[in-house]
């Protein structure tokens, strides 16, 4: 299995770090959706990163879409989501709201990084930080005393995805979600950070 992406994606990472705690092997390929367009393009048209090429070839992209796929290719207990339907529901919330503060993390990057300063629209930078504080804010209260990991005893996708998506957030956008603010997601973020799994792909 090939992953085709950067590190400094909380989408590629996301993948990455799912598939080494899920022990399925693949080859990382760390290819720019910005810098290396046109070798990006050979392999997925689309240019999303992250992208997966199965070892039958198929191209899949998305990480949600690409993580429910291997899913099926690993017995139950290496699996990242749990077979409880209240368990499910709960995994889903705050990997939804972890996602969501990746997403409109994005946002303020690009707008920031890709629109001329004098182009910048300050009412939809203002809704979307407002967004992604909500996320967190959400995230911090659903985290709880913050101690051991969401599910049990080992971590699970809602883990993954928490602990990525507020390392991408701290590097990207720092002056906006400012770590003292959240405590208990900052604690978490660096208790998961510690694992080999997180430590052998190192965001950026």
């Amino acid at each position: 299995m090939r992953l085709i992406g950067m590190m400094d994606s909380p989408y590629v990472r996301r993948v990455a770090v799912s598939l080494r705690l899920m022990a399925v092997p693949f080859t990382s390929e760390r290819v720019s959706v910005f810098r290396n367009y046109d070798a990006f393009a050979a392999i997925n048209p689309v240019v999303k990163a992250p992208t997966v090429v199965t070892d039958s070839g198929v191209v899949l992209m998305d990480s949600t879409l690409i993580l429910d796929y291997v899913e099926r290719l690993v017995p139950e207990a290496k699996r990242l989501t749990p077979s409880d339907a209240s368990d499910y529901a709960l995994a889903q919330r705050i990997t939804g709201l972890a996602l969501a503060a990746c997403e409109k993390s994005v946002q303020i990057v690009y707008e920031r990084t890709l629109r001329p300063t004098e182009k910048q629209h300050q009412p939809w930078l203002n809704r979307v930080r407002g967004q992604v504080l909500a996320a967190y804010d959400s995230l911090e209260r659903e985290l709880g005393a913050g101690k051991g990991w969401l599910l049990g005893e080992r971590p699970m996708q809602p883990d993954v995805a928490t602990a990525v998506a507020f390392r991408f957030t701290g590097s990207a956008i720092g002056d906006v979600v400012n770590a003292a603010d959240y405590p208990t997601l900052s604690a978490f973020s660096a208790r998961a950070e510690a694992l080999p799994e997180f430590l052998a792909l190192p965001h950026g």
